[in-house]
């Protein structure tokens, strides 16, 4: 049996749940607004990844994945951040008719997070 990455099955919940504000953001939100927040799903992760990687390279810090296996709580405090976006993702139905660009921001700021420490799970020790 395969067994999967818990670092990458993190990214991608979190990328999903992304993906879920998205779409209740554009629906729900302000008209007009749907390309806007496609847009910012997209650069802000990427953008996040890059250039914390080349800060921390800069300051010579070294973190370790968000889940490891020397401590078995990580997982459960690292669930938390798809859970986040997916309860963020209920803002735009109870408040419609807002701009929800900041709140995509962030959900895609924690995006970044997951899939840098996906990324730092798959370098060997």
């Amino acid at each position: 049996m395969i067994r999967i990455e818990p670092n990458l099955l993190l990214a991608v919940t979190t990328g999903v749940a992304l993906a879920l504000l998205v779409t209740t953001s554009a629906v729900f939100g302000e008209p007009g607004m749907a390309l806007k927040y496609v847009i910012l799903a997209g650069v802000v992760p990427s953008a996040y990844v890059v250039l914390n990687g080349l800060w921390s390279r800069r300051m010579k810090l070294a973190r370790p994945p968000m889940i490891h296996a020397e401590a078995a709580t990580t997982a459960v405090w690292a669930s938390l951040f798809p859970l986040l976006v997916i309860l963020s993702a209920a803002v735009p139905l109870v408040f419609p008719g807002h701009d929800y660009g900041l709140l995509v921001i962030v959900a895609a700021v924690w995006l970044g997070v997951t899939v840098e420490s996906a990324l730092k799970a798959r370098q060997p020790a």
